[in-house]
């Protein structure tokens, strides 16, 4: 078998959305950084970053009710709404820097206006939903959402959602006209399409990462061609694992004291997909409702307008699932192999105290065809079962970590592991990742790159692709207008 070696700056294990965004803010940091990427499959963005693998929202928090919780006292907690928004708009501003550079030709390739609403029945659920309204209302985040529980009013924005509806049931809905939908297997082709015409980039499909350990002068990784079975050992000074549910074994073999104690825990999707253009052309918005009591956030049901490849569809779901592989196109042993004995007490721990979760996982993998389109009905009373197909989704691993008091803890959301000496970094856990990647990879640039990050020129380069670099969009009302309307107008937005 041969063997060759090499050596570079950068590895980025990984083809999708968060080793595209990242590749592409290093090197234009550093455009003399050599960079190798290493994807397993045969082309980019075919797991968590393909379109129908992904929620593609926009995360923006917006609409998705699990980010803006009611506390015990009735009043509503609308801080991780606000993070959560805060970080899609430095997305958006990274987005319009490449759009205005040329990285990427047009934005409507991958980002479109789309309402966001919120819409819920009962009482109980109404009640809450005015009071989330009234208090995002009141930041300027949130300054142009409006709220009715017009019958009229909601038929005249969600003609499917109302129509057959009992009217008597107590309903009401919020909106905002500045919700996005975004197509991040697009994004990340236009990224890697880029990232493959500069000098020092190398992608390299099809290349599994068998192994990889630390030397005195950084990383070794041993990657195999999966076509020809040669073997390449690559020798880097920093390593990004990016490789969505993938990430956590790769972490697991770094043998880093950060990875200790970190599971993770697999959710499988489904969405039910219309087929019929008549029906596609009467919802023009994104509809998030509540959430299953137990169920993880990537499962908060929606009634949801997509615009794929040029294409407007429309989509219900997700419907959650279990597997224990951890990657679409993964391993059934992908579970069972990531348990270590530091993480085998975590693990049970987090399962202990998600017990819901499991129920709920279990009755949504026992679902049929009549149960999911119960479900559909309850946002679109009208809907006729020939008019919908199943389309399996994408694999998420939810991250279980140690925790001090109970031992260890299922956390929805991303989760960044540095190595203390910022050679390697992992990415682990899922929504709202890619909609939030620029913040988190900013992040990541921060802990790993200290010496070049606090110097002048990256400073300055940071300052020219991030406008708010340093400031506060949720603290700052008038930069936080400014920028906004000037991403509006290059990504050709909603304003």
């Amino acid at each position: 078998m041969k063997t060759t070696t090499t050596n570079t700056d950068i590895i980025l294990i990984g083809a999708g959305i968060m080793s595209a965004t990242l590749g592409t803010l290093l090197k234009e940091l550093e455009p003399g950084l050599r960079i190798e990427i290493f994807e397993t499959l045969d082309a980019v963005a075919l797991e968590s970053s393909a379109a129908w693998n992904n929620a593609g929202t926009g995360h923006s928090a917006l609409c998705e009710l699990n980010y803006t919780p009611q506390k015990e006292d009735g009043t509503i907690d609308i801080s991780k709404a606000l993070r959560i928004t805060e970080s899609f708009e430095i997305s958006k501003q990274f987005w319009s820097y490449l759009v205005t550079h040329g990285v990427i030709s047009s934005p409507r390739s991958f980002i479109h206006s789309v309402p966001h609403m919120s819409f819920v029945w009962g009482d109980k659920n109404v009640s809450y939903l005015g009071k989330r309204y009234e208090t995002m209302r009141a930041h300027h985040f949130y300054k142009k959402m409006i709220y009715s529980e017009d019958k009229v009013q909601l038929a005249q924005w969600i003609p499917l959602v109302m129509a057959g509806r009992d009217p008597q049931e107590h309903v009401a809905a919020s909106r905002i006209e500045t919700g996005t939908d975004v197509n991040f297997g697009a994004l990340t082709r236009n990224l890697f399409g880029h990232l493959q015409q500069q000098d020092g980039v190398a992608l390299h499909l099809e290349h599994h990462v068998d192994h990889l350990h630390k030397d005195s002068e950084g990383w070794v990784v041993t990657v195999k061609d999966k076509n020809t079975g040669e073997e390449k050992t690559i020798h880097a000074k920093f390593v990004f694992i990016g490789a969505g549910g993938g990430a956590l074994p790769l972490l697991e073999k770094s043998h880093i004291p950060e990875a200790s104690g970190f599971g993770g825990f697999p959710v499988s999707g489904q969405w039910l997909k219309c087929h019929n253009e008549a029906v596609i052309a009467q919802h023009a918005a994104k509809v998030y409702g509540m959430a299953s009591v137990g169920s993880p956030p990537m499962s908060v049901p929606h009634l949801d307008t997509r615009i794929i490849d040029g294409r407007k569809e429309l989509l219900f779901g997700p419907y959650a699932g279990f597997s224990t592989k951890f990657l679409k196109e993964g391993s059934y042993l992908d579970l069972p192999g990531s348990i270590r004995l530091s993480n085998i007490m975590p693990m049970i721990d987090a399962g202990l105290h998600n017990v819901p979760l499991t129920k709920y996982l279990i009755k949504q993998a026992m679902q049929s065809q009549d149960d999911r389109m119960r479900e559909l009905k309850e946002y679109f009373p009208d809907a006729k079962e020939e008019d919908w197909e199943l389309k399996i989704a994408g694999q998420r691993v939810q991250v279980i970590k140690k925790d001090a008091h109970e031992g260890g803890v299922l956390e929805f959301g991303t989760e960044v592991v540095c190595a203390g000496d910022g050679s390697i970094a992992a990415l682990l856990g899922a929504s709202p990742g890619a909609s939030t990647s620029v913040s988190i990879l900013l992040g990541l640039i921060k802990d790993c790159f200290k010496g070049q990050i606090n110097g002048g020129a990256w400073q300055e380069r940071l300052k020219t692709m991030i406008p708010s670099y340093g400031q506060s969009l949720a603290q700052d009302e008038a930069l936080f207008d400014k920028i906004h309307a000037e991403t509006a107008g290059v990504l050709q937005l909603q304003a």
